[in-house]
């Protein structure tokens, strides 16, 4: 049994996943630092200092509404998402293999075929 999930956990598809996860955390992180500490204070600078998260809290009851983390949480997805979407595109641009172009090559006629053509070209000649 150990044997058997040593083989699984070594076989390239579960390391690649690991390794992919781990790689992925780090960018979420790297991309979280650029939406909290550059993108939304840009935004709340040009939307005149509106805080999303502060600005938009309702209190029902005892209860509070907050609207305004919902709002931030969407713009930070959206924010994330086109992140890794641009950064995939980059990889695959990189990773895009240029299309061999594959002539195809011209058959040879054998000596047979050759002596035809000049016959069928003479008698063309002569008609």
């Amino acid at each position: 049994m150990w044997k058997d999930f040593k083989e699984f956990a070594m076989r390239g598809n579960v390391m690649d996943l690991a390794i992919a996860v781990v790689i992925g955390a780090a960018f979420g992180k790297i991309v979280t630092s650029l939406v909290e500490n550059i993108i939304t204070p840009l935004l709340g600078a040009i939307t005149g200092g509106i805080n999303f998260e502060d600005d938009f809290i309702y209190p029902v009851g005892d209860a509070k509404v907050m609207f305004g983390s919902f709002i931030q949480s969407i713009i930070d997805f959206l924010i994330i998402a086109f992140a890794i979407f641009m950064a995939l595109r980059l990889l695959n641009k990189l990773n895009r293999k240029k299309e061999v172009i594959v002539e195809e090559p011209v058959p040879t006629l054998d000596t047979k075929e050759e002596l035809l053509k000049e016959i069928r070209d003479l008698l063309k000649k002569q008609a």
